[in-house]
């Protein structure tokens, strides 16, 4: 099969196509032909090197935790119903370890207990969207606990995960604040309900935010930023507010402010406080797709990209210029 791999740390050049054997499905999993692969940021750090300590990756190896197509075979103990039928996973790696490896590729291997059947009204891409920002977006969502009236400054807006808590957090009743860079960004995120949008690569902008509030600082801080950008946000989180950092994308986790911010009542929660576990894995999924399907809630995919073009949305990404997810297109 054909498969993207990472040849050796480095930039985006370093993702070749390569033809490599195609994965058998062990007890209890299944072999998926994919149709399309998510990208993420994250896929991007461990190509470059970051990160070795948490996510044991050693090249050569294959990128991509979210996959979404058909399942081709099934491995022993697994029903042969699911043949044919049309899901979205995470990748085997991704769900058992928690590396993000195996999905650039023509075939995939998943746990079959993890699979999620697209419904009809729902798009495999839309599915594949959502194997790990659905999952995220609620349980984030779910702990913030936004109240109608609640100003909500969410950073990193435009991408594929402050895209949804958008729409959850205006759908709660909160004035959304959305932090993103460049026009393009921000005008995505007025589409989808932000009150307020401030461009972050700009000196100042969470005095512009105090501005355009009347000085209401937010109750609530949903950062998918990290960094100084992140560490910025929270300086500005309401006393007794909460803060809940679960992005990188500016290059490290929030938190350098931490001390602070609790002693001013701020409740601060990090991606491994929140609830992400498998335990609750089917209902977010439920929730979420039945979400999308009604149209109470919107997926934006920004661009995608053929296989062999994996190099190219790994440099949009890093580039800053990818608007919402980004998916590989396979077959």
């Amino acid at each position: 099969m054909l498969a993207v791999q990472v040849k050796e740390f480095g930039g985006p050049e370093v993702l070749e196509l390569q033809q490599v054997p195609a994965p058998e499905p062990e007890p209890g999993q299944v072999l998926v032909r994919v149709a399309a692969a998510d990208v993420m940021f994250l896929d991007t750090r461990l190509r470059s090197g970051w990160g070795t300590d948490f996510f044991p990756v050693q090249p050569p190896y294959i990128p991509g935790g979210a996959i979404g197509g058909t399942v081709d075979a099934v491995g022993p103990g697994v029903d042969p119903a699911w043949i044919g039928r049309q899901v979205a996973a995470r990748t085997a790696a991704s769900g058992i370890g928690g590396v993000p490896t195996g999905g650039y590729a023509e075939h995939a291997v998943a746990e079959a207990d993890l699979l999620t059947a697209v419904p009809d009204a729902v798009s495999v891409d839309q599915a594949t969207a959502l194997v790990h920002d659905g999952h995220t977006a609620l349980a984030v969502f779910d702990r913030a606990a936004v109240r109608p009236g609640d100003s909500v400054l969410i950073t990193a807006a435009a991408g594929g995960l402050g895209i949804l808590l958008i729409q959850l957090a205006r759908q709660a009743g909160a004035q959304v604040i959305a932090a993103a860079r460049g026009r393009a960004k921000l005008a995505l995120t007025e589409r989808l309900g932000a009150h307020i949008a401030i461009d972050y690569s700009e000196p100042g902008w969470t005095e512009r935010v105090l501005a355009a509030t009347d000085g209401r600082t937010p109750r609530v801080v949903l950062d998918g930023a990290g960094g100084q950008l992140g560490d910025a946000a929270l300086t500005i989180t309401a006393d007794d507010g909460r803060f809940i950092g679960y992005g990188a994308a500016a290059g490290e986790f929030a938190g350098t402010a931490s001390a602070d911010a609790r002693q001013r009542g701020i409740d601060v929660v990090g991606l491994h406080d929140l609830n992400t576990g498998d335990d609750l894995r089917a209902e977010y999924a439920a929730r979420i797709l039945d979400a999308v399907a009604t149209g109470a809630v919107e997926v934006v995919i920004g661009q995608t990209y053929p296989l062999a073009e994996a190099a190219r949305a790994h440099a949009a990404m890093e580039a800053r210029t990818a608007l919402g997810r980004t998916l590989l297109h396979i077959g």
